[in-house]
Parts: C-alpha cells; structure tokens; sequence
C-alpha cells in the first residue's frame, strides 16, 4: 500500500510538501519533509501551518490505511497541537500512531521532531470521523 499512496499524493498537498512516506502499517506512518524557505513565516521561523500539515497528512494516511470492514474513507473532525520549539532549516520527521480505532471514529497522536537531532517540535492529536461505505446502502436498497 505505501507505493499507491506515494502515487496518490502526487499533486495534493502531501505532494506539494513533498512529503516521503517511510512506513505505512495498519496503525502507524513515518514520514519526512525537507524544508524549503516558502514553509517559514515572515520572521523566518518554520510556520506552524507546516508542522500542521505534516502530521495531519500522516495522520490521514494512516487512517486511510487502517479503516475498518465497513468504511470506505474519513474527515477530520477535531485536532490539536502543541509547540515545543522550532527549525528553520533541514528537514522534519513525523512518528502517527493510531491511539483510539473505534466503529465511527479515530483518533491518532503524531509526533513531529527535527530530523538532525531528533528533538520534538510539536505533539499533535486528532480525531477522524469514518465515513460508511456507500455501496452497503446501494446493496441493501
């Protein structure tokens, strides 16, 4: 699966970021980004939509990759995040762990650290509403 998702991110914002998928299980993604200039605020600090996208998109991805019988995608509905520091250049590594897999919903924990000294930038937690499999309501129609 971590081959098709590659190929699927290609030209979303997981792409765009240039996020490297290293491991996608059932219940956990590791991932990496390089840092570009255009992923830092005006004060030349990385800017915290960034650390954001990064570990929503690997939260996702495992989501996507650890869906029960039954649903066939999700939605975020609730995330959090807090900073411990910050980068301004090299790269991030992101850690997504299933915590919670439940009928209806999801919730993941990802750690986002600097790659160069594996120190923490941000823990982030969010919640993934599952989405029923539309072809179970054609087939009992």
């Amino acid at each position: 699966m971590p081959d098709e998702l590659r190929v699927q991110i290609e030209g979303t914002l997981p792409g765009l970021f240039g996020i490297e998928l290293l491991v996608v299980e059932s219940g956990h993604v590791d991932a990496r980004m390089d840092l570009r200039p255009e992923f830092l605020a005006p004060n030349g600090f990385l800017h915290a939509a960034t650390v954001v996208a990064l570990a929503d998109s690997c939260c996702g991805i495992g989501c996507r990759a650890s869906l029960p019988e039954g649903r066939s995608g999700f939605t975020t509905v609730e995330l959090k995040v807090n900073f411990m520091r910050t980068a301004r250049d090299g790269a991030l590594h992101c850690e997504a762990r299933l915590v919670h897999g439940g009928r209806t919903t999801q919730v993941w924990d990802a750690t986002v650290l600097r790659e160069r000294d594996r120190n923490e930038i941000a823990l982030f937690r969010c919640t993934q509403y599952l989405l029923a499999d539309e072809r179970r309501f054609e087939q009992a129609g």
